[in-house]
């Protein structure tokens, strides 16, 4: 099992994005944090009142965004990226194609990346 933290500013709205756009399923939420799964893959969901958003000893403060991110795997990239621009998924790039396959990078409402990758057929 793949486990990942994401620093968001609104947990229970963010586990709602990637639960209605992504499939993804709840496991545990309380107001600083929430937890989703899809299958091997766990995603934290860290808020601003979360011990994981607590300020390094230099004072940085953690934040969301970068480009770290997910992969979520699909059958047919075009397909899934007209089905999520309706919903306001901004993306950060257009398809685009390379050895092993194609990918997209979406926003998640923080600015935390996921690809969206489908892969050559092999």
């Amino acid at each position: 099992m793949a486990r990942f933290r994401y620093m968001v500013e609104n947990p229970a709205a963010s586990a709602e994005f990637y639960m209605n756009n992504f499939g993804f399923e709840m496991v545990f939420q309380v107001p600083p944090i929430a937890i989703i799964n899809k299958g091997d893959l766990t995603l934290l969901l860290s808020g601003p009142n979360s011990s994981a958003r607590k300020a390094m000893p230099d004072g940085t403060e953690t934040e969301p965004g970068g480009w770290n991110r997910i992969m979520i795997e699909v059958d047919d990239i075009a397909a899934e990226v007209e089905r999520l621009r309706p919903s306001g998924i901004t993306f950060r790039n257009v398809i685009h194609s390379g050895p092993g396959g194609s990918q997209i990078i979406a926003n998640d409402p923080d600015g935390n990346a996921i690809e969206i990758f489908q892969p050559d057929p092999m």
